[in-house]
């Protein structure tokens, strides 16, 4: 990490080749990760890949396969909305992150670089928007609390802090979690009217 006088120059070059609104996006980036090289960073960043886009599609595709396999309707719809919104999340994420490119916060920090624009590098540096944690973590957590509003609560919960250990490890301005969150809110959305449009074609068709 550059020095700390460093990091506050290279933070106002950059803010000041940009809007308002993303000069403001990129200082609180950078203040919210001060923290980023503290020594328990290290466990909070492990914690928080609950919401890798590895982890909550095993878990999805987990929950409907025991679903599945214990023969629990309710339980294996649950698991077959998580894996769905999740899913579509990624491909959103993942899309966008290939078409637009803007570098991390922890990059301004370490290196004093920022850069933003269409079609850079497919490398992880430089693929800070949107954040897929945040767009999957948002999915499967509203996908749970519409199939079990009783875990509303939890899920929504380790959404938001899968979202803010993104921010204070320096992974994610706070504008990329915000455009993550939306593709995870309208990718559930999404799936959850095409399960709700085929539920009632399998209650006519039950006997």
């Amino acid at each position: 990490m550059l020095a700390e006088h460093d990091v506050r120059d290279a933070t106002e070059r950059a803010a000041a080749r940009t809007g308002s609104l993303e000069a403001a996006d990129i200082r609180a980036g950078v203040a919210l990760a001060r923290g980023k090289d503290h020594p328990v960073m290290p466990a909070v960043i492990t914690m928080g890949e609950v919401g890798s886009w590895q982890a909550l599609l095993a878990m999805s595709a987990g929950t409907l396969a025991w679903g599945l396999l214990t023969r629990d309707r309710a339980l294996a719809e649950t698991g077959g909305r998580m894996l769905a919104a999740g899913t579509l999340a990624s491909l959103v994420k993942t899309s966008l992150k290939r078409t637009l490119h803007r570098t991390r916060p922890n990059v301004l920090m370490d290196t004093g670089r920022y850069a933003r624009g269409p079609f850079g590098p497919n490398d992880g540096p430089w693929q800070s928007f949107p954040s897929g944690h945040a767009a999957l973590s948002v999915a499967v957590a509203r996908a749970v609390a519409r199939a079990r509003p009783g875990l509303s609560g939890p899920a929504y919960a380790t959404a938001a802090g899968v979202v803010a250990v993104q921010l204070v490890r320096g992974a994610h301005f706070p504008a990329d979690v915000a455009a993550g969150a939306l593709i995870g809110l309208a990718a559930e959305a999404a799936t959850d009217r095409l399960v709700s449009a085929r539920l009632p074609q399998r209650a006519e068709q039950a006997p």
